[in-house]
């Protein structure tokens, strides 16, 4: 087997454990940690995509005859990892704000409170 696809394989399935995570798990701050996990295997797959070898990262002299890598791709992931920071820091500021107005952190309890 190819060690790309196994890679592959692993990361699918980092992202799979965080949706798991998202669906499945009744306390917000551990849907939150879910939400960061399968961000980063998301990333990551990005990386793993964008990822060529018979490709140099970007050198200093541009005249010189090695294949160099785009640095697009780059800027898109590193804009992604932030966007995905500061979605994360504003999720983590609502939930604290949930947690005081209904002193729990459970999904079901919020929504049998809000209902109220």
């Amino acid at each position: 087997m190819n060690v790309i696809f196994i890679v592959r394989i692993m990361l699918l399935s980092v992202v799979a454990i965080g949706l798991a995570g998202v669906l499945f798990k009744r306390n917000l701050i551990m849907k939150v940690i879910a939400m960061d996990i399968m961000n980063t295997g998301v990333i990551s797959l990005f990386v793993l995509s964008a990822w060529q070898s018979s490709r140099a990262p970007v050198i200093r002299d541009p005249s010189s005859v090695i294949s160099t890598a785009d640095p697009v791709p780059q800027a898109v992931i590193l804009t992604a990892i932030v966007i995905g920071f500061s979605i994360l820091s504003l999720i983590v500021v609502y939930v604290m704000d949930l947690s005081r107005y209904f002193h729990t952190l459970d999904t079901e309890r919020i929504q049998e409170k809000w209902k109220r």
